[in-house]
């Protein structure tokens, strides 16, 4: 597939300049964008036009493209210039201004550079399609720290879900026994669930949800520091 989407993108750029005769970047540039979300499409990424983003310096920087999840989580940038530029004194002014250095793809349709943490880790010749296809692979396999940190967490999660719930399951018969206050609330909550959602539920039902919630808020206090509700 992404000898294909490598081959449209040359036979794109070939009619621009047929029909345009221009290779500046504003006339280029949409071939560019179609071929990034070729490759995203597989991903579920989508790559955004000229989304602002507050720099480190304090202030905003526009780049020509954010490489966006479903979650609005930015994956990578995308930066084109006009082949009359020289692209490292264009690169070296981006960064002056701020632009992010996480995972930002510069080209100009002969040449690609990546910066992936702050460091220069590769380079393609757009008329070598492998380089082409490499560069832009590892540009989108890059995986954000916050999306990793967050897998870790799921795994870590997962295997200690088991004595997760056997300890809940224990506190919430143990509350139900010892707890009048505790009991009334269930009990009251069972009506309202009865009442609202189904007359057929039962207090096993009722005890299943509260594990759940519980375990809910804690992974929103967890991942996004705050309580379910509080804010936006």
């Amino acid at each position: 597939m992404s000898d294909l989407l490598i081959q449209q993108y040359h036979s794109k750029v070939e009619k621009i300049v047929q029909y345009g005769g221009s290779r500046k970047e504003g006339a280029l540039r949409s071939a560019f964008e179609n071929l990034i979300n070729g490759y995203c499409a597989s991903k579920h990424l989508l790559l955004v036009n000229e989304l602002e983003l507050r720099s480190p310096y304090g202030n905003t920087v526009i780049p020509d493209g954010t490489v966006k999840d479903g979650l609005r989580m930015d994956w990578g940038y995308w930066e084109s210039k006009d082949q009359h530029d020289d692209l490292e004194k264009e690169i070296a002014e981006k960064f002056s201004k701020g632009y992010p250095d996480s995972n930002i793809l510069f080209e100009d349709s002969w040449k690609a550079v990546l910066f992936q943490a702050g460091e220069r880790v590769g380079e393609a010749d757009f008329g070598k399609a492998d380089e082409l296809d490499d560069i832009i692979t590892r540009f989108l396999s890059y995986e954000p720290p916050e999306v990793r940190q967050f897998r870790e967490a799921v795994d870590v999660f997962r295997e200690d879900l088991p004595d997760i719930l056997l300890v809940l399951r224990k506190q919430i018969d143990a509350e139900s026994k010892g707890n009048a206050a505790f009991r009334k609330s269930k009990k009251q909550f069972l009506i309202l669930c009865k009442d609202v959602i189904n007359p057929h539920i039962t207090d096993l039902d009722v005890k299943e949800m509260i594990i759940q919630h519980i375990l809910t808020e804690e992974i929103f206090l967890t991942v996004f520091c705050r309580p379910q509700g509080a804010g936006h």
